[in-house]
Formats: C-alpha cells, structure tokens, sequence
C-alpha cells in the first residue's frame, strides 16, 4: 500500500519556515557560542574603528572563558556595561525601535539591546598595576609592559609632565591591588577612553574611587569577570579590515 504523498507546502510558507529555522539557528549560535558585534566607541582605535569610520564588526567568542579558562591580560573582551560607567544605552524610544533592537539581538544586525563595552584586560584578580615608570610605562606587579597597541596616549614627559610634577600627568594612576574576580580594562585609545584609569585622568583627582564601581579602594575601578561576554576573535567587517585584532 502506497502512503499518500505530502503535499508541498505553498511557496510563501516555505519561506517563512525557512527563515524562522534560519533565525532561530543565528540566535542560538549567537546566545551560546560566538557573538557578532559592534565596536560602541573610539576607546579601541586603532586596534577596532569605532562607527565614526564605519563600525568594525567583531567575532565574540563566548566560549573562550568556559571549563576554567580565565581573562588574560593583553585579551580584548566584550563586556557587559558596569554599573555607574559612563555611556549606558538608553531605553527604546518607541515599540519600532525595540522591534529593531530585538532583531539585532538575535542577528548581530543593526541596534541591539545589549549594552556592553570592549576594552583590553589590563590587569585580573590579585595583580598590582599602576602608571608610570620614568618612561611612562604602565606596571604590573612591578614590571613595565611595553603596549605597542596604544594609540594617541595620554601626555608625559620625564621631569616636565610625570607622576611627581605638578601638574601630574594625565596618564599617572596609583598602585592598585586587583580585587578577586575583577579586571582592570583600558581602551588602547588611551586619550579617548572611559575606562578602569578613567576617574585617575581627571583634573583633581585625590586616588579616591567616586564611582564606587568595584572594591579598589583608589581612583581605578574595577568590572567584574563574570560580566565578561566573550573575547573578541575576529573582525569580520569590513572587507578591508578582516582579521584577528592584535
């Protein structure tokens, strides 16, 4: 006996149905394993172009830090806003515009809800960092790190503008002692960037922690670990520009 055969589906069913598997693969792949994502701001140029000069797009290993493995100094990370930094993504300003956000969260594509910032690990938990040595070097535990990546840093100079001048350089911040479970991150646009150093920068600046942001008991705040999204692998776009972000 011959089973009856299937009658296909009409053409534009089928196309929903295909697109509906189709999103609901991205959205998982996006939500459990590599995220695509957008450069927020300048604070990584040039390492990552900010939308200024057309937005690179980025590949967020979600996995990178899973069954143990920890945040480096030196990693590019994508991580969620911490409480009280600068640049909180405001509300959707009408039901299209969370419509929108809502597909870019589920396709990496255009606006999304995810307000998170992608910075350079500096230092992790129980690591010293501090700026500068007599060339203006960052230290941590007491060793220069030489950051070929650094663009447009922040003024000093030996005897003129440094940690023990009045004025101080911009780029000085104290010894801090990283609190478990917490990351110092810096832009690599060092003179453009809200980060763990930014309250140091200010003019007048005492070493107190005004933010409240993390334990450091100085002017550096700290983010979380475990609001780390992923390390950032990959830029994917634009053509010109793809590649494994150094």
């Amino acid at each position: 006996m011959t089973r009856p055969r299937r009658r296909p589906l009409p053409l534009w069913a089928a196309i929903i149905l295909n697109l509906a598997v189709g999103l609901t693969v991205v959205g998982l792949v996006q939500a459990f394993v590599v995220k695509i994502g957008r450069i927020p701001s300048g604070s990584m140029e040039q390492t990552l172009q900010s939308q200024q000069w057309g937005g690179d797009r980025i590949l967020v290993n979600r996995l990178a830090y899973v069954g143990g493995a920890a945040p480096r100094p030196g990693d590019i990370v994508a991580v969620v806003r911490p409480p009280g930094w600068p640049g909180a993504l405001p509300p959707a300003a009408n039901p299209l515009s969370a419509l929108v956000r809502g597909f870019g969260d589920l396709t990496g594509l255009g606006p999304s809800n995810e307000d998170y910032i992608v910075k350079r690990v500096a230092a992790v938990g129980g690591q010293r960092i501090s700026c500068c040595d007599v060339q203006g070097r960052l230290l941590l535990d007491g060793k220069p790190i030489d950051e070929p990546y650094v663009y447009q840093d922040l003024p000093f100079g030996p005897g003129r503008l440094d940690c023990t001048t009045a004025p101080r350089s911009p780029r000085c911040f104290p010894e801090t002692l990283v609190p478990a479970g917490q990351l110092v991150l810096l832009g690599d646009h060092r003179s453009n960037s809200e980060d763990s150093a930014a309250q140091c920068r200010y003019a007048g600046s005492t070493g107190s922690n005004p933010a409240g942001s993390g334990a450091s008991a100085t002017c550096v705040r700290t983010a979380a670990a475990s609001a780390v999204v992923g390390q950032v692998i990959f830029r994917v776009w634009p053509l010109d520009r793809i590649g494994v972000p150094r």
